[in-house]
């Protein structure tokens, strides 16, 4: 059982100006979640309601709290506090209580993390918004309920489920994705899961985290090296090094998205009775629409035997400036609708976890000036971006292309020396973003000296916009 991501991180020593190698990183499973539809009796739906709004009121009195005690990130004191009162106020089982501190604390983390960052934008000049995430103490609205696996739930026969409630055990039969059931039987370990509850159609999934076996890794079994650059006119380009390119138009979902803007929007000016049944109705729509596109992407990209090359886009959205407020235009304000709902990170951890399954890897490199940099010349200028548009024209040899092609190819040519660096040395090799200036300038030294060569792409005079 394994999910195998050897990392080999690149690390900048400031004094010296070198690289140093550092320790090598080995994951040995692939974890994925199997949605299972709970086909609940009214009494049952009953007893799985209170649980999940008990422990949901949990989550708000131990997010209070932990706000009102230095908004601390840390599970273990979190839990010494709060503990008893889960028990005696809200009924909670043994492992209930133990979980909802360690999932308040886990939010806390993440908005010391947000906060964190947006003050290194503040400082870089990147942005004039103060992160507020840790103004109040964070609420919980949804219907939710963690469950630890063979204490609050376990599978029975004939594809049902033990459910913990707080009126006691309840047996309840499911359906889910016989490719997902199938997983679950053959997984050696299975995870905490937690119950769902979608308001449209008033049902309760139960989502559970499983570790999947997946095949050993051979760099010599690789024999296919692509790069991914991502993107909202088109939510993905692919290319590999035999020059065979797709893209993967982002207009159908943005036409989608402006219909259900305009639909809220309409909705929430009638503020009817009926408007807010339809608005619920409506949650949540957008939302699996574009996650089931990045999936339909995810998995054409995720082809065998192959090394697949992804942006590292940290903290993108914090260098990314825009007008908002008064200042932006309707065109403007628009365009940041768009960026807000830009999923990228999503289609990255879609294309990691479908990689693996067939046997083929995804890894990061740096995003440094993949669409400014020449891949016939190596010319990097933002020149090369004529008014920012679709096409890449380097003003050094003249060479003209897709700009999202150019920097599918690029990252492709990075993703070349991530495997080479894994052939030599035996591990795969990430490219972290490093703070030094020398060690930056160093690795994109090295990546301004790669070239897409006529033999390696034939076509490279220019390619069709549609991908050819």
């Amino acid at each position: 059982m394994r999910r195998r991501t050897n990392t080999l991180r690149l690390h900048s020593n400031p004094s010296q100006g070198k690289i140093i190698l550092l320790s090598v990183e080995e994951v040995v499973s692939q974890v994925i979640t199997a949605k299972l539809k709970l086909n609940l009796t009214a009494e049952q739906k009953i007893s799985v309601a209170q649980v999940s709004l008990a422990y949901r009121d949990a989550l708000n009195y131990a997010s209070q709290v932990a706000f009102d005690n230095g908004k601390s990130g840390n599970g273990a004191k979190l839990q010494k506090l709060v503990y008893s009162e889960l028990r005696a106020l809200f009924g909670l089982g043994s492992q209930m209580a133990c979980n909802v501190p360690r999932q308040v604390a886990a939010t806390f983390k993440t908005l010391w993390t947000k906060a964190k960052q947006n003050s290194e934008a503040l400082k870089a000049g990147y942005t004039k918004r103060r992160y507020k995430g840790l103004d109040r103490a964070p609420k919980y609205t949804s219907r939710t309920c963690t469950l630890n696996y063979q204490r609050d739930y376990s599978f029975k026969k004939d594809r049902r489920v033990s459910i913990n409630t707080l009126g006691g055990r309840i047996v309840v039969p499911f359906d889910g994705y016989n490719k997902h059931i199938d997983l679950m039987r053959a997984s050696k370990k299975i995870g905490a899961a937690k119950i769902v509850y979608q308001k449209s159609s008033k049902t309760y999934y139960l989502m559970v985290s499983l570790e999947v076996e997946t095949p050993t890794l051979d760099p010599l079994n690789i024999t296919r090296i692509s790069g991914i650059d991502v993107g909202m006119r088109y939510l993905a380009v692919e290319t590999d090094l035999a020059n065979k390119s797709s893209f993967y138009s982002g207009k159908a979902a943005r036409h989608r998205a402006n219909r259900y803007q305009k639909a809220r929007q309409s909705l929430q000016r009638k503020d009817t009775r009926s408007a807010k049944r339809r608005l619920i109705a409506l949650s949540g729509r957008e939302r699996r629409f574009i996650a089931d596109v990045n999936h339909q992407i995810a998995s054409k990209i995720a082809k065998p035997n192959s090394l697949i090359g992804l942006e590292d886009l940290t903290g993108i959205r914090d260098r990314t400036k825009s007008k908002s407020g008064k200042r932006a235009s309707k065109k403007q304000r628009k365009a940041n609708r768009n960026v807000a709902q830009w999923s990228f990170a999503e289609l990255h951890g879609y294309i990691d976890y479908k990689a693996v399954l067939v046997g083929s890897l995804a890894t990061k490199v740096p995003a440094h000036y993949t669409s400014q940099s020449c891949p016939k010349c190596g010319h990097t200028s933002k020149a090369n971006r004529p008014n920012k548009g679709l096409i890449f024209r380097c003003e050094c040899c003249g060479h003209q292309l897709h700009a999202d092609l150019v920097g599918a190819r690029n990252i492709a040519l990075r993703t070349l020396l991530v495997r080479q660096a894994w052939m030599s040395t035996g591990v795969l090799s990430a490219l972290p973003h490093v703070s030094s200036r020398e060690a930056k300038a160093e690795i994109l030294s090295r990546f301004s000296e790669l070239r897409w060569s006529s033999d390696t792409s034939p076509h490279h005079s220019g390619t069709p916009l549609d991908g050819g």
